[in-house]
């Protein structure tokens, strides 16, 4: 990975998201193939357990905002479970897929560029997409997000972790935190922590690439 310093000039964000997203669309149903049977139930459950912790716990069917919802795989289960899923997604080919496969709304947004709707939902799921955010642009969008949840939504992350470095990785742009530096973020966003672990669950951390967290809204 070419790694890279916080706060890239403002004219490259532009970039970083064409080339990221063009990435996607061209490799859309190679995507959809290797991704499809992943499972990241354990992440589902997690988040709306703590949706349901309240306080005060909002009656189901609960509103969800899948936020960087790829194919659709996710959404289609958070329908199955009987609950009311959106896609925001910004690759066009991934977000008439989710549409096809799924049958819900999906909304094409870039992620820097998010128009959402204040206090919304009662969750957002974002699962393994704000990584793709790089570190300047961060505080902004995850006070986005925590605008368009209901007072004490949650939100669940879950992101490749590493030691603070962010730079291209096989075409794509990402930023990889660890767990200290992803605390302070959403901290000074507006979340109280609610859990955090290393998936996948039951191996050494060194095999463990993933850090999922939840974060409710203060």
């Amino acid at each position: 990975m070419a790694s890279q310093k916080q706060g890239a000039p403002a004219p490259e964000l532009g970039e970083i998201s064409r080339v990221t997203l063009e990435h996607y669309d061209q490799r859309a149903e190679e995507f959809w193939c290797g991704t499809r049977d992943h499972d990241v139930s354990q992440n589902i459950a997690v988040l709306l357990k703590h949706i349901g912790a309240g306080p005060p716990p909002p009656a189901p069917p609960f509103t969800i905002l899948d936020f960087g919802c790829g194919p659709g795989r996710d959404l289609k289960v958070f329908i199955e479970l009987g609950h009311v899923a959106v896609g925001l997604e910004g690759s066009a080919r991934f977000a008439a897929m989710a549409r096809a496969y799924s049958g819900c709304e999906v909304w094409e947004q870039d992620f820097l560029k998010l128009e959402l709707p204040v206090a919304r939902f009662d969750g957002v799921f974002a699962n393994a997409s704000l990584f793709h955010v790089p570190g300047q642009e961060l505080p902004r969008v995850l006070r986005e997000l925590h605008a368009t949840l209901k007072p004490g939504g949650v939100l669940f992350s879950s992101n490749p972790r590493g030691s603070n470095e962010e730079g291209w990785n096989r075409g794509r742009y990402g930023a990889y935190h660890d767990l200290a530096a992803w605390q302070r973020y959403l901290v000074a966003a507006g979340f109280n922590e609610a859990d955090h672990y290393y998936r996948p669950a039951g191996l050494p951390r060194d095999q463990q690439p993933w850090l999922a967290s939840v974060w409710r809204r203060r």
